[in-house]
């Protein structure tokens, strides 16, 4: 068993990391107290905490800050991509106490707290990220309250983990809703309309997979009424609404756990256009009778560099994925790469070469990360309108 500690400091509450391969980080309690399995993973981002820790594809995982610092900025109400955090737990080197930002409602421990979610510093992250690029992300569990490593390692190892497991279910809406600002108020209590909304001219129906909130609002900035509906409403469902379009949303774990959502995205091929966007594409490769695969420790960040194929332009974007299509699986298919990830040669886009149907691996909406692809929702709603 390897135990690695780092520069404790006294006054909190001891809590510990436990990987499944035996490898133990001792720090301090920063959150809620208590115990919780998760795949741990790490995210390159240097800001953009609140956006993360809401973000329903981290449903399942216990997500490593790299950057050293995190939370001086504080929390809002509005920097949320849903209801409250999904994320499992949460590790940095250091959260900071104080809060200095004029958009600030709060502080990053009392909103921990508040939410129940266990949070550990005075990890060495650095040492913990080049375990797991290493590695690999794997199961582990973080614990406040039963600090006997053995032990630890044990539940960890007996954790059923993410492969074939349906996470979606965990974070989809329960029933078709409207988006508007009405629903941003809902969810995030304060009210604040979507910037430079045009009147709506399409219709496009989302899927909901762990939808990112600012996939919703990127949808109406471009002129579209949005329904979001269950991940398992039926095809014929969908259609009831005379949408011009479908959007493939984001969310959690396996691709290959949520077979039910592959059988009625199958059935709307042909029918109308389709855009896929991060689970969106895996469940579109496999709906193209594809396949898919667990990267080693995936994409988490908003400094990847993407490369579309055609043009040889490079974009940097915002990424959170642990598996991705196999390239070779759908190359009889009538698809065509379109993009592709500059670290790793992995696919970060896909379009069908007969029907309107395209998809992105990585996040065009972003929250947090850059906005050099936020022209991909033009592109969708161009190719909405030109099927009219």
């Amino acid at each position: 068993m390897r135990y690695m500690c780092f520069g404790m400091q006294g006054g909190t509450m001891k809590a510990l990391i436990a990987l499944e391969d035996g490898t133990i980080f001792e720090g301090r309690s920063f959150g809620a107290e208590g115990e919780k399995e998760g795949e741990i993973v790490f995210n390159t981002s240097m800001t953009g905490y609140q956006e993360i820790m809401t973000d329903p594809s981290y449903k399942g995982q216990i997500v490593t800050m790299t950057y050293p610092l995190i939370g001086n900025y504080g929390v809002n109400d509005e920097d949320v991509e849903s209801k409250g955090p999904k994320v499992e737990g949460f590790i940095a080197r250091e959260f900071s106490r104080v809060t200095s930002n004029y958009r600030a409602t709060g502080d990053l421990q009392s909103y921990f707290t508040r939410h129940n979610i266990i949070a550990i510093e005075e990890i060495d992250t650095r040492a913990l990220t080049k375990h797991l690029r290493v590695r690999g992300a794997m199961k582990g569990i973080i614990s406040t309250k039963d600090l006997d490593a053995e032990s630890l390692v044990r539940k960890a190892r007996q954790w059923q983990g993410i492969v074939g497991v349906d996470l979606v279910k965990e974070v989809t809406c329960s029933e078709a809703y409207e988006y508007d600002a009405s629903v941003m108020q809902q969810v995030t209590g304060h009210r604040h309309p979507d910037p430079r909304s045009p009147t709506p001219i399409l219709r496009v129906v989302v899927m909901d997979f762990g939808v990112k909130m600012n996939i919703l609002r990127r949808l109406k900035s471009v002129g579209c009424d949005v329904i979001v509906v269950p991940a398992g409403e039926k095809a014929e469902t969908i259609l009831a609404h005379k949408p011009d379009g479908v959007m493939l949303s984001n969310g959690p774990g396996d691709p290959e756990g949520v077979p039910y959502a592959i059988t009625e995205i199958r059935k709307l091929f042909g029918k109308l256009p389709i855009f896929g966007i991060c689970l969106g594409q895996q469940l579109l490769g496999l709906a193209y009778g594809g396949k898919t695969y667990k990267l080693k420790f995936g994409h988490r960040g908003a400094n990847q560099p993407i490369q579309e194929v055609a043009t040889g332009k490079v974009s940097i974007t915002s990424e959170n994925h642990g598996f991705a299509v196999d390239v070779e699986s759908i190359k009889e298919h009538a698809v065509r790469v379109t993009h592709i990830n500059l670290n790793d040669k992995t696919i970060e886009g896909i379009k069908h070469t007969e029907l309107p149907i395209f998809s992105v691996q990585y996040h065009p909406e972003a929250s947090p990360g850059p906005h050099d692809s936020y022209g991909l929702f033009e592109k969708f709603k161009n190719m909405m309108k030109d099927c009219k």
